[in-house]
């Protein structure tokens, strides 16, 4: 991979970008122009590492709560069922049984695990994609001024899931008339 990486920025040593220093440009030290070898490793990896570790914990988290929930809840009709005078405290576990299914419930709803899941794994996909086709110099990175057209596509992906994500904290819970 690091020959790739090699090969696409020999080419193209004399292309460099500009991007913008600050609080949104993480991790890039503060670099005004970088070549393209630069720009994988510094800005276009690291995105990619950072989507792909989020989109597997959003998928263990909601895997995981889910499977407890479905557990609970079907346990909870049989577990009543065994109810006697005598086991009084499967009345206990019973009832925390369905308070931890309405929990799970809301703690999903709320941190939205599966739909970061989903999110977070196709804009890591995108920028694989995007990643893959300039290393080729497939379409549309065959040109003169294909990194500046590369980095420019990159930062639309990166932007647009930052988007997609602040507006997704600002929607409003649907009433049940909206629904």
């Amino acid at each position: 991979m690091p020959g790739a990486i090699a090969a696409a920025a020999s080419v193209r040593v004399a292309q460099k970008v500009h991007l913008p220093v600050g609080p949104a440009v993480t991790g890039l030290d503060a670099r005004v122009n970088m070549t393209p070898e630069e720009y994988l490793e510094a800005r276009l990896d690291q995105q990619i590492h950072w989507y792909s570790a989020k989109s597997r914990s959003n998928q263990i988290w909601f895997r995981a709560l889910r499977l407890i929930e479905i557990a609970f809840a079907s346990a909870s009709p049989f577990l009543v069922n065994q109810i006697t005078a005598d086991t009084a405290a499967l009345k206990i576990i019973v009832g925390s049984m369905g308070v931890c299914v309405a929990v799970i419930a809301g703690i999903v709803s709320l941190y939205r695990f599966q739909e970061n899941w989903i999110e977070y794994r196709a804009t890591a996909e995108s920028l694989k994609h995007e990643k893959f086709l300039f290393l080729t110099k497939s379409p549309p990175y065959e040109g003169e001024n294909s990194f500046h057209a590369f980095v420019s596509n990159v930062e639309s992906l990166i932007s647009k899931e930052n988007t997609n994500w602040s507006g997704a904290l600002r929607e409003k819970p649907k009433t049940k008339d909206e629904e």
